[in-house]
């Protein structure tokens, strides 16, 4: 049996229309109510050419254009976790275009973490009052008329969520296609243990309910997918396929963890994110700075 919320409709289908990065292999999307005009955009991208310094927001742009051009009204900002691999364009996309920016409440662990490896000073609120709304367990929010739920998902990140809204749920990076497996259990305050128990709250959804991934790589050379089922990786996902247990999983994810470098944008990424994608202050030439902490992952 499922523990969503008996008052989410899951026969409800959303449009999900996914906007591809190839620089960080992450996909954002663009979730509209299919009874109104309502949308909430999922795990947006702001564009970084670490080795120069540069931002750009060609990704952001592209899904301001889309809502434009459908005349789409944009209700919520969705972080299913504070990301590693890239930088939000949330606060990009909402002085354009309104809407309010959600994340765990889990947060808190995470900005304290990564607060002290930054060495933010105390200035730094670690109560997550950067986001417009911390989402805890089972909280349900409404994208116009159609009802989401909030599940934390814990074990590759402390504040990972997954998002439920109608039919499809948006993962993060608990799971990826089945062909690709599971998430990396060991940044601080991950668990291989804690992971195999969220994936496997997220496969007890209706077999039928539509996953969406935040990345794929094309393992083996395939071309990117971004969506499966309950189902499907259920019945074939190379980690955590029915009859895969517990132990099993946290053996291989450890084995395979220790072989990982990390990821490329993780200083910048973090370091950004946990501001709720705000990027830092100028300072009084108007230039702003970016910390880079030595030996510390």
């Amino acid at each position: 049996m499922s523990d969503i919320p008996a008052g989410l409709d899951t026969g409800t289908k959303p449009e999900v229309t996914p906007f591809f990065d190839p620089d960080t292999n992450t996909i954002s999307y663009v979730v509209k109510d299919p009874g109104s005009t309502a949308c909430a955009v999922v795990d947006s991208v702001l564009d970084l050419d670490w080795a120069a310094g540069r931002i750009a927001t060609r990704s952001a742009d592209a899904i301001i254009a889309h809502i434009r051009e459908h005349g789409l009204s944009l209700e919520w900002l969705i972080e299913t976790h504070v990301h590693a691999d890239h930088l939000s364009a949330s606060p990009y996309i909402q002085q354009r275009l309104g809407g309010r920016i959600g994340i765990g409440d889990r947060i808190t662990v995470v900005q304290d973490s990564f607060g002290k490896v930054f060495n933010e000073g105390t200035e730094f609120r670690r109560d997550g009052s950067q986001f417009d709304r911390l989402f805890r367990d089972g909280d349900t929010y409404a994208i116009g008329g159609m009802a989401a739920v909030a599940l934390h998902t814990p074990g590759h990140t402390p504040a990972c969520m997954t998002h439920v809204m109608g039919d499809a749920a948006f993962v993060g990076d608990t799971l990826f296609m089945p062909d690709g497996g599971t998430a990396r259990a060991d940044f601080p305050g991950g668990d291989a243990g804690v992971l195999y128990r969220s994936i496997r709250r997220v496969l007890a959804l209706p077999p039928e309910t539509r996953l969406f991934m935040c990345h794929d790589y094309g393992p083996n050379g395939r071309e990117i997918r971004w969506e499966t089922t309950v189902a499907e990786e259920r019945a074939h996902n190379i980690h955590v396929r029915d009859g895969i247990g517990e132990d099993e999983f946290v053996a291989m994810r450890t084995t395979r963890d220790a072989t990982l470098g990390m990821p490329r944008l993780i200083i910048p990424s973090i370091q950004v994110n946990m501001h709720a994608g705000q990027l830092p202050a100028p300072g009084p030439d108007g230039k702003r700075f970016l910390k880079v902490p030595l030996d510390a992952f």
